[in-house]
C-alpha cells in the first residue's frame, strides 16, 4: 500500500508559474518510477512527465520546455515527486494526477486543480 499526498495548485493567470508537489510513503516495497498524469473536464487523463527512481525523466510534448519534473527520496521507502509548471496556458486547466509505481501496482493520488486563466 503506498499513500500519495499531494499539495500545490491552484489559480494562476497565463504566463504564470506553479509548483505541485506528492509525498508517496510506503512500507513494505520501494517507490519505482512516479509521475503526473491530468484530466481536463471532458478529456482522458493524459500523462504529463515522468520520472524512474534514477532520475530519467519523459515528458509530454504539450509540456516540453515548459514543465521540469524531479523528485527527491528518503531512505524511509518515501519519495517526493515535483512538478514546475513555467509559461501556463489555459490548456493546462485540469486537474492534475500524481501516481507511483510500487510492488507491481500503480498508485494514484486524489488530484489537484489547476486552472489558469487567460
Amino acid at each position: 500500500q503506498v499513500q500519495l499526498v499531494e499539495s500545490g495548485g491552484g489559480l494562476v493567470q497565463a504566463g504564470g508559474s506553479l509548483r505541485v508537489s506528492c509525498v508517496a510513503s510506503t512500507r513494505i516495497f520501494s517507490i519505482n518510477d512516479m509521475g503526473w498524469y491530468r484530466q481536463a473536464p471532458g478529456m482522458q487523463r493524459e500523462l504529463v512527465a515522468t520520472i524512474t527512481s534514477g532520475g530519467s525523466t519523459k515528458y509530454a510534448d504539450s509540456v516540453k520546455g515548459r514543465f521540469t519534473i524531479s523528485r527527491t527520496n528518503a531512505k524511509n521507502l518515501e519519495s517526493t515527486v515535483y512538478l514546475q509548471m513555467n509559461s501556463l496556458k489555459p490548456e493546462d486547466t485540469a486537474v492534475y494526477y500524481c501516481a507511483a509505481n510500487s510492488g507491481g501496482r500503480t498508485y494514484w493520488g486524489q488530484g489537484t486543480q489547476v486552472t489558469v486563466s487567460s
